[in-house]
């Protein structure tokens, strides 16, 4: 990948992900990074575009840490504990390749890009529908029940600790979970 097209595109998700997409102009995207307008245009033909990519990089960079977090569990009932231990990880701002936690990029995104239909929302649902597979990959035998269920609670541990501030809320679902 061009090291130009790299850096816009880490420097786009950065500021996205600390303020926003909506909240950041490509003029500041310019300025951060240190890229010409015209490089830009010639890599992105809208922010929209620009928007997608940062997606994409997080999508592949938070799948890619998630699976090593759980690819030596050997059961259903380690693939909860590594799970919600690796969320109270990244609450914590201790993963580094995850940075600062600021919530999850995707629900902060799709609602500012709220029409259902649009390619950011569309690409919001993907990693979502995506990240619940990579866990249901890992469960010993196919069972929506638990999946529904940990797929929620993640979501809600996520939301809870970002906007709560409760960092312990990781462990209360794994608690939860660990009672059905």
């Amino acid at each position: 990948m061009d090291s130009k097209r790299q850096i816009l595109i880490n420097t786009a998700l950065s500021l996205f992900y600390e303020k926003g997409a909506n909240s950041i102009g490509i003029n500041e995207i310019l300025s951060v990074s240190g890229i010409a307008k015209k490089t830009l245009y010639n890599h992105f033909e809208s922010k929209e575009a620009l928007v997608l990519a940062a997606l994409e990089q997080r999508n592949k960079t938070f799948s890619e840490w998630l699976q090593r977090n759980l690819c030596d569990a050997k059961s259903d009932k380690e693939v909860i504990e590594k799970l919600f231990t690796a969320l109270t990880n990244w609450f914590s701002s201790s993963v580094s390749e995850l940075g600062d936690f600021r919530g999850c990029f995707f629900i902060n995104t799709s609602a500012e890009f709220s029409d259902p239909h649009c390619d950011i929302s569309k690409y919001c649902q993907y990693h979502k529908q995506q990240i619940r597979e990579l866990i249901g990959s890992y469960l010993s035998t196919p069972n929506n029940e638990l999946l529904d269920a940990i797929c929620l609670l993640k979501e809600g541990a996520i939301t809870i600790a970002y906007v709560a501030h409760d960092l312990n809320a990781a462990q209360k679902c794994a608690a939860i979970l660990a009672k059905m």
